[in-house]
């Protein structure tokens, strides 16, 4: 069992303030395979200080400077990208090999994507007589989800360091163990100290104390629409950019034109990818009334070929 304990502030592992064991647990086996530490008020303020101090310099790198640093990253995440998908798929249940082919690939692809931008973006552009420039933001708290941990993570770290902003990561606790190794290759690659900083804990604390802290410049958060109300609350006093992707669910829409047996079988096969736990899971299907039975039908065919077992195995949906 991995102990992952520690936080990671001012480019160093440090112990949690308050000691608060939080167990994470394979979702297909139900064994405990780590212990996390749930943070605090007291450790949001560590990394705060410590994103704000480091803000003075790296808000001032060269879009050369950054553009080094995210083709390190890339190069150390290359290096474990094996551990990654293994760790994906044992933290919240995908099968390993859409955690390889999609999950641990979705965070890479975006550092990829990233200084592919950054390296044509113009900063500085002339508009009759007035230029416009842009400049980072600041301080920014990420606040992620467990369905895709590490896409999610990548697709905040990977924009906010591009620009030269600073941050403080609050990863899923359900799904800590991907952001765990994440931060690992962010120290690996050289990350300036304070640039990245990581806090595990809960919504209510740790979350709620990212969002209302008065020197966190940006929220980025995905999540529940409920949690997303409690954000922008929190944040509200200091007028901080708060950006936000919620949950939601979208139907199927079947006509009465379509052929009913491939439309299922997709609705079913999106439904159930990723051990169903995607956001855009369609599990919903509106159906002409008098195509129901054969939708029905179709229905019990897709869901006859979903194989439920060790993600590990080959073939696994479920």
């Amino acid at each position: 069992m991995k102990d992952c304990r520690e936080f990671y502030i001012d480019g160093k592992w440090v112990r949690p303030t308050e000691p608060r064991d939080f167990p994470v647990v394979n979702p297909a086996t139900e064994a405990r395979i780590a212990t996390i530490s749930l943070g605090s008020r007291a450790d949001v303020d560590k990394a705060v200080a410590a994103a704000k101090k480091a803000f003075a310099s790296y808000g001032e790198t060269t879009v050369e400077q950054r553009l080094a640093l995210l083709q390190r990253i890339i190069e150390v995440y290359q290096s474990k990208y094996e551990e990654m998908a293994t760790t994906i798929s044992e933290e919240m249940g995908a099968p390993l090999w859409l955690s390889r082919a999609a999950q641990a690939a979705a965070g890479l692809g975006h550092f990829f994507e990233m200084a592919k931008l950054l390296g044509s973006f113009k900063f500085e552009e002339l508009k009759g007589s007035t230029l416009m420039r842009k400049e980072p933001i600041g301080v920014c708290g990420l606040i992620t989800p467990w369905n895709w941990p590490v896409n999610q993570i990548a697709c905040k770290v990977a924009p906010a360091l591009a620009a030269g902003c600073t941050m403080v990561l609050k990863p899923s606790e359900i799904a800590p163990l991907s952001g765990y190794l994440f931060t690992q290759i962010m120290h690996e690659a050289g990350v300036p100290p304070g640039v990245f900083n990581m806090v595990n804990g809960d919504g209510p604390t740790v979350g709620a104390a990212i969002s209302s802290h008065p020197d966190v410049d940006m929220v980025s958060f995905t999540g529940s629409t409920r949690a997303g109300v409690a954000v922008a609350t929190a944040a509200a006093p200091t007028v901080k950019r708060v950006t936000q992707e919620l949950g939601g669910k979208s139907a199927n829409i079947i006509l009465d034109d379509a052929d009913v047996e491939q439309a299922v079988m997709a609705g079913v096969q999106s439904c159930v990818l990723n051990t169903g736990q995607s956001c855009n899971a369609p599990t919903r299907m509106l159906i002409p009334r008098s195509k129901m039975a054969e939708a029905i039908a179709a229905a019990k065919r897709a869901a006859d070929a979903v194989t439920v077992g060790d993600p590990s195995a080959d073939g696994i949906t479920i």
